[in-house]
């Protein structure tokens, strides 16, 4: 599509837009009267304007039913977790048993790795991307540390290459044919936090499977964002937060995937719980834990069904689009975007750099060189809400749910704004 950089086109855009709609599904918030224009979905995704009715719907239950909400509410609590298991499921390319949500991230991905790291003499290697997000670098390092390794040895980052910002998948696949028997785990971050790069995960699940290792995935930037298949490729694992794409709310919890053949393998190494064992039998008290044949297997705890109400709210308009759609429109909205920075670029004489390549989901990475802080104070105080990032790195994340083109238009005018005003002030 040939694109302009005018109101009048970004308003054709929106008006064939069969997403436009879901935008008055969210609650924006307001700077100087009017809704922001928000870029930090890749942070926390805004409130579905339908998540305070499914908070009501508890807290009424629990006024009214007390202990009973668990089993006579209309939703009731003991098994609600298993009501997000079908819609994240068809998020992720899932089977529903592979599924469920708990915890939060950090925590699951300690979990997980109870399961699926476990070191030999000879086999104790961990691959990941170099300047994976710190929560990752930490997991790792103390798992490491608690199976009394050095991090120095067991750990490999995949750098990039001199002088450029993105990791080459050739790259990666050639360290995991060099390290080979000596992998004993290969864990990335599906969607790089900081230039946005989507990672071939298919292409290096397949290579680490083929060396004998185990393949996990922190999919906090990739869930409800990218395609995922993880049941097809032969995932191993793999966690994500709920609150950035998937709006359920600040520190929200964790989905995790867990592929069918581990849940159907009964001895395999997990932390174990009560909320872990057979629906069947668990009120019996068992002294034995019977283990669920799902990824419900690796819960402890009985569900946080505040903390799975909004998260509920939200899979429900995931279901009612569907991925396919709303990665469709992320690409139109996405390529628009880069547009739109080029051509105010041309007229600033700007020098801004999209470090983002073209393996992505909906977030840009550019670097403003010749630019400051004081831009990025410029655009918040008149209604973007962007993330900066040292030393001098916006990142830019219209969601496709409640990010319009004419959100893109305004961006790029507030923009060459900020830049022009700085310059006038010198």
């Amino acid at each position: 599509m040939l694109f302009h950089n005018s109101l009048e086109f970004a308003q054709k855009l929106d008006a064939e837009d069969p997403l436009g709609t879901y935008r008055d599904e969210f609650h924006f918030p307001k700077i100087h009267g009017r809704e922001v224009i928000y870029f930090t979905g890749n942070s926390l995704g805004l409130q579905p304007k339908r998540t305070q009715s499914y908070i009501d719907e508890i807290m009424t239950d629990w006024k009214e039913l007390a202990v009973e909400g668990h089993f006579h509410a209309d939703k009731p609590w003991w098994d609600y977790h298993e009501r997000l298991a079908e819609p994240l499921a068809k998020i992720v390319g899932a089977r529903p048993k592979e599924v469920c949500v708990m915890n939060t991230l950090t925590v699951n991905l300690h979990f997980l790795m109870v399961s699926f790291y476990t070191p030999t003499p000879d086999r104790f290697k961990i691959l990941c991307e170099e300047k994976a997000f710190p929560s990752d670098q930490y997991m790792l390092q103390s798992q490491v540390r608690w199976h009394g390794l050095d991090p120095e040895e067991a750990i490999v980052a995949i750098k990039k290459r001199e002088g450029e910002h993105f990791w080459r998948t050739e790259d990666v696949l050639s360290k995991i044919e060099e390290i080979g028997d000596g992998l004993a785990l290969i864990f990335m971050g599906g969607v790089n936090y900081y230039n946005g790069q989507s990672f071939d995960m298919q292409a290096i699940t397949q290579a680490g499977r083929s060396v004998g290792a185990n393949v996990g995935w922190d999919l906090a930037h990739a869930a409800g964002n990218v395609g995922l298949e993880l049941h097809n490729w032969e995932v191993d694992f793999a966690a994500w937060c709920s609150y950035k794409y998937m709006n359920s709310g600040p520190g929200n919890a964790s989905g995790i995937f867990v592929h069918e053949k581990h849940v159907e393998n009964e001895t395999i190494p997990r932390l174990e719980g009560w909320w872990g064992t057979k629906k069947e039998t668990r009120f019996l008290m068992k002294p034995q834990f019977e283990p669920m044949s799902s990824a419900d297997a690796w819960q402890l705890s009985n569900p946080p069904v505040l903390s799975l109400a909004p998260y509920l709210a939200s899979l429900e308009m995931f279901d009612e689009v569907g991925m396919h759609a709303l990665i469709e429109k992320r690409n139109r909205l996405t390529t628009y975007l880069e547009f739109i920075l080029k051509e105010i670029g041309k007229e600033v004489n700007g020098s801004f750099e999209i470090i983002t390549p073209l393996d992505r989901g909906c977030q840009l990475s550019v670097f403003l060189h010749g630019e400051g802080r004081p831009l990025f104070d410029f655009l918040m105080k008149n209604g973007v809400i962007v993330d900066w990032r040292e030393p001098n790195v916006i990142r830019l994340a219209p969601a496709p749910f409640y990010c319009s083109f004419s959100d893109m238009y305004h961006f790029g005018q507030l923009l060459k704004q900020g830049i022009l005003s700085k310059t006038a002030s010198r």
